[in-house]
């Protein structure tokens, strides 16, 4: 099945399609940038089943480490696999901040953008050497391109291009048919997401009223659309965008 590069992979989203990727046969190499406990977890409940997975450092705003992540990446294809290339890149690393337009500050603007669209482009120009023909690149992208949600406007915007950035890869790496799908979660419930949903209870009841299936997601909900379009099975699936939200606002 191959190996799969996950970054932001020690919890969340990122922490459930490396375990879904694994349990489908499978390598993983995932990355953390502060979290090093939780990726050690990933890899030990990866192990635990069978399966093989690193975890790597990785910062995905400092577009200037993407080199030394690199060699980093075929030490350890070398090192774990015995391998010089790696078949999947899922762009995951990400946070969320919520501020009205007029309150955003030029450094919070250029947090988001740093990670959510500057780095997976370059970060995935730099591994394209390492990436073996006929992969697969997944970019996690979100509902509230499609949805205008007050205070998201810097994130959304971000999401949004990198929607568009996903279509030209798929088109520029088509000759070496490498295929790029973005993936758009709408409302989570993650570590990262817990404590404001427990405060506002009321909240989740709105996001649950406003989706067809009458709750909110799992990470898992989403992670097992990431590992399916990762297989053989969705080998003719390409340069969409997949919203994966249990019907949000339709």
């Amino acid at each position: 099945m191959g190996i799969a590069i996950i970054t932001g992979a020690s919890r969340g989203l990122g922490a459930s399609t490396a375990i879904q990727a694994a349990k489908r046969g499978m390598g993983v190499i995932l990355t953390y940038n502060s979290h090093a406990a939780g990726a050690k977890e990933v890899v030990l409940q990866i192990e635990a089943q069978g399966g093989k997975a690193v975890a790597l450092e990785l910062d995905v705003s400092k577009v200037g480490s993407f080199a030394s992540f690199r060699a980093s990446v075929a030490t350890a294809l070398a090192s774990t696999w015995d391998r010089d290339r790696f078949d999947a890149l899922v762009n995951n690393a990400g946070y969320g901040a919520f501020n009205a337009i007029e309150s955003v500050t030029e450094a919070e603007f250029d947090g988001l953008l740093n990670v959510h669209l500057k780095g997976p482009f370059f970060l995935t120009q730099a591994l394209l050497p390492l990436m073996a023909d006929g992969g697969h690149i997944v970019n996690l992208t979100s509902a509230t391109t499609r949805v205008a949600t007050p205070g998201a406007a810097p994130y959304a915007a971000f999401k949004g291009g990198l929607e568009v950035l996903t279509r030209y890869m798929a088109k520029e790496f088509g000759p070496r048919g490498i295929r790029a799908n973005s993936v758009s979660p709408g409302a989570i419930r993650t570590d990262m997401t817990s404590g404001a949903f427990d405060q506002m209870p009321e909240f989740v009841t709105l996001l649950s009223g406003q989706t067809a299936l009458g709750r909110i997601g799992a990470p898992d909900d989403v992670g097992r659309v990431i590992a399916s379009l990762l297989s053989a099975d969705s080998g003719w699936i390409n340069a969409q965008n997949i919203e994966v939200a249990g019907g949000y606002i339709i």
